[in-house]
């Protein structure tokens, strides 16, 4: 009986690495979870964390700084989230960074970023050659998300509509998402 117990997951691990290790199509362009790389337009693009902000919180509230004023009002169904991301040049040549954001909940609502004028918030680049964005010299880079900011204004439903799909659209039009479980 214990033999059966361990034989299924070791054949099913077994099958599973089997099948990714075929067929390999180029750069992932779709993650199912936080953390992995995606490769869109050459820039692989990396999501540290994500999490509801809570305005009243000391860290957070840093993160809503310097936006416009009728950006700052929440509706009574409204909350603040925030998905901190890293970029990445890997070639040998400058690549320009993604601008176009959006997430979308299970029933297909969209959320489009809303972009504040503080230290943590994405701003496209262009990166050079190994570059990594945030730079090493930012605190975006070594705070406690370690990423750059894409914030969003969620509704409450929405929060129960998940997983999120992020979707990243690059300058040449290139596209991939990442899953994020709310």
């Amino acid at each position: 009986m214990k033999l059966r117990r361990l034989l299924l997951p070791i054949l099913a691990a077994a099958a599973t690495t089997g099948l990714t290790a075929c067929g390999d199509d180029g750069p992932q362009k779709v993650a199912v979870s936080e953390g992995t790389y995606v490769t869109i337009g050459k820039v692989e693009y990396q999501v540290q964390i994500s999490r509801q902000l809570n305005p009243t919180d000391i860290e957070d509230r840093d993160y809503l700084t310097g936006l416009s004023a009728a950006d700052m009002q929440l509706k009574p169904d409204e909350v603040w989230f925030g998905i901190f991301i890293r970029a990445k040049n890997g070639t040998n040549g400058s690549l320009n960074t993604a601008q176009d954001f959006t997430l979308e909940d299970t029933v297909g609502t969209k959320f489009a970023r809303i972009e504040a004028q503080n230290i943590v918030d994405y701003k496209p680049t262009t990166l050079g050659p190994g570059d990594v964005f945030p730079h090493s010299n930012e605190i975006s880079s070594y705070g406690p998300t370690q990423g750059k900011l894409l914030l969003f204004k969620l509704t409450n439903s929405t929060l129960d509509n998940r997983p999120l799909d992020m979707k990243i659209v690059a300058p040449d039009g290139d596209t991939g998402s990442v899953e994020i479980d709310v």
